[in-house]
Parts: C-alpha cells; structure tokens; sequence
C-alpha cells in the first residue's frame, strides 16, 4: 500500500497529541456535560460532512433532526442522510470496544451501508461494478481515476488487513493512512468521504483518543475544505499504489492538532457556562438541573421545541411543557409562536442572571445591547478567568 515518511513536522505534532490526550484524561467529566458535548460534536461533524458532499444543511438543522425533530425546511432524503451518518458513527464507536473487534472488508461495508441510509438505489454496502473518475467541476477536468471495479474487493480487503496488523503505528498515523488509502481505492458509487472519514476515526477511537475532542476531524475539514482536498493531490492523477502520502499524512496530522487545540479553550468555557446554567436552575428556580439543556441552547441563540427538550432531557411531554412554562414564566425562555410551531428562545432576563450566577456581575450586561453582544461578554468573560487559571475543569 502507501508509503509515507514520518517528518518532523508529523513527529512534533504527534507529541502534541499525546500531550493533550493526557491532560484531557486527566480532566473527570460530569455524564450530563460529556452527553452534550458528544451531542454538540456530532452535530457540527455531520453537518460539515454532509455539506461537503453537497447536502447544505446548518447545524442546528441538523441538531434538530439528530433529536427527531425535523424542520420542515429538511427533505425527508437529506434528513435521511444525517440520520445514516449519525448511525454509521454510532456504529463505530460501539464495534470500537469490543475485545474481538477485526478489520474486514464487511466492516466498511457496514458502515457505508449506514452512511448512505440503507439506500440500495446509491449502491449503499455494496463496492461499485463500474469505473468511476473525479472531476473537479469548476475546471472541467478529471483530477484522479481511481483503480477498475474488478480490483476494489480485494484492494480492500488488504486495506483492512495492513490496519489489522499495523499495532505499532500510532493511531493519528495509521487514521490517516486508512483516510487517504480508502480514498484512493474509492470503492463506492457514492459517500467514499464520509466513509473514509468515518474509519479515520474508528482507528483514533481504538488507538485511544476517545475524547469527545478527538472522535471527528469533519468540522476542522469543513471550515478548510481547499486544504482538505489540496492534500490528495499526493495520490497523482490515477491509482498508483506505491504513492508517496507523506503530505497528506502531514496535513492530517496537523489538522487533527489545529482541531484540538481550538476545541481545548471553547470546550472548557462552555463546560463552565453549562455549570452555571446547572447553578441557575438549582438556585433560582429550585428546579432540576436537566433545564439546564434548554437554558445552554438559548444562550447560544437556538430556537428549542417541546420535541427537541423531550429527547435532550429524555423527560415526558408534562414533565417537558412543565419545565419550559416554569423557565418562561421566570424570563429565562420567551415563548414564540403555539401549538406545534410553538417554539422558546432566550428570555429576557436570561443573560443578567447567567452573568451573576457565573460571579462576572450583572452590571456588565448592558440590556439595550442585542443578545449576541450580551452572550459574546460573557463568554469572553468565562474564557478569561479559564485563561488565568480559574474554573477550567
């Protein structure tokens, strides 16, 4: 297969890696906060993944479908496609544990089956029978012809092998060889990305890194999709299976440290911010600190439906329709619109109490500036006290 040269550009961040997988291990985490962060996480990874292969939908698009809540603006296909993407994870990260786990050719098959919504028109779970080429549309070219349809089966199946046997490579290694490897093959009519994406971070799960942090590299390639697809230029202009992927593995590599480090301060500043929330439920209202989940959402400027809390608080509808008439009536929620259109946003009073609860004072909200400049105070507020040391968890 492949071949690539470890630099010390890859060395040095592999060391980084290692680093903050250490302290981040070291960091216990509440249950409530690692579910929603694992919620968070993969809402922006299936949204930048299925928008990079051109299904546009916005996070909280898909946030609301991975909670059953479809908005109507959704197509019930592409909702498909996020609910098969979310299950193809899902998929992984449970096979990731088990003590027998082998890498088969079925295994990929399984996963692009799911990837693909069980769409067996797409070809879903089965290699293509035909040669297919990538073209770059705005040039009107072909960039890369992949091998012929007879090879793919057992092309794979040495794929999965070379992963099976290859336990001394460090796992952000190997997650980019098996990457950039499937990728060339390009095995399917359909979702080679979010296949070969998905097996990336099925191999740094195993090889680890099981921090919410490190499961998916997809929102980091979404927001750097020219440099995500410039890093295949590697693999020449048609399958060679002696290609040097040095500079994709860099470029994974380095990824996967940009992605970490950026997710490292934001995460421990919502983390505080969910704290307080817990702290504002708990005080104020001597109410649950499930409310919580409806609270961090309005903060961060979503709409929540009755639906969507059920599923995020795994409550009934009156225990649900309890909560958010006791949050509105308190000026936490504003309530917009009825019945099932009925939907709840950041109440009037929610940002001031956020601020005291969190110790940064009231008097730094001024309630004649818009809620975004409100909400963008306090978080700067958090991350500071996090940067000098303080409650960072």
């Amino acid at each position: 297969m492949y071949m690539f040269e470890p630099t010390e550009g890859i060395r040095r961040d592999l060391a980084r890696l290692d680093e903050l997988r250490t302290r981040f291990d070291a960091q216990p985490l509440m249950r409530a906060w690692l579910g929603r962060t694992r919620r968070e996480l993969e809402a922006e990874a299936v949204a930048a993944s299925t928008s990079m292969e051109g299904v546009a939908l916005t996070v909280d698009e898909v946030r609301r479908i991975l909670a059953g809540d479809r908005p109507r603006s959704v197509s019930v296909e592409n909702a498909g496609l996020v609910e098969g993407y979310r299950d193809a994870m899902n998929f992984v990260l449970r096979r990731a544990d088990d003590p027998h786990f082998q890498w088969q050719s079925e295994l990929v098959l399984g996963i692009h089956y799911r990837v693909l919504a069980e769409d067996y028109s797409h070809g879903a779970g089965r290699f293509r029978t035909s040669q297919n080429r990538l073209v770059d549309a705005m040039a009107q070219r072909q960039v890369y012809q992949p091998p012929p349809p007879e090879a793919v089966p057992q092309l794979v199946a040495e794929l999965a092998e070379s992963v099976q046997s290859a336990r001394d490579v460090p796992a952000p290694i190997a997650a980019a060889l098996v990457h950039v490897s499937l990728a060339g093959i390009h095995p399917f009519s359909d979702g080679n990305g979010r296949t070969a994406r998905i097996l990336s971070s099925l191999v740094l799960y195993r090889g680890g890194f099981r921090r919410p942090e490190f499961t998916s590299l997809e929102e980091w390639w979404g927001r750097h999709r020219e440099d995500y697809y410039a890093s295949f230029a590697c693999l020449g202009s048609e399958w060679d299976p002696h290609a040097d992927v040095t500079p994709f593995v860099e470029a994974h590599v380095r990824a996967q440290t940009c992605q970490v480090e950026a997710l490292s301060l934001r995460l421990s500043t919502e983390r505080h911010l969910w704290m307080v929330l817990e702290d504002l439920v708990r005080h104020d209202l001597h109410g649950d600190p499930r409310m919580a989940n409806v609270l961090y959402d309005a903060f961060l400027g979503r709409e929540t439906t009755n639906r969507y809390y059920r599923d995020l608080a795994d409550v009934s509808v009156p225990t649900a329709t309890n909560d958010l008439v006791r949050l509105d009536a308190a000026g936490l929620l504003r309530a917009l619109g009825a019945g099932r259109t009925r939907r709840y946003v950041a109440g009037p009073r929610l940002m001031s109490l956020v601020a005291r609860t969190a110790g940064l004072g009231e008097s730094m909200i001024d309630p004649d500036q818009p809620v975004e400049s409100q909400r963008d105070t306090i978080l700067v507020g958090l991350a500071e006290r996090i940067r000098a040391g303080g409650r960072s968890g």
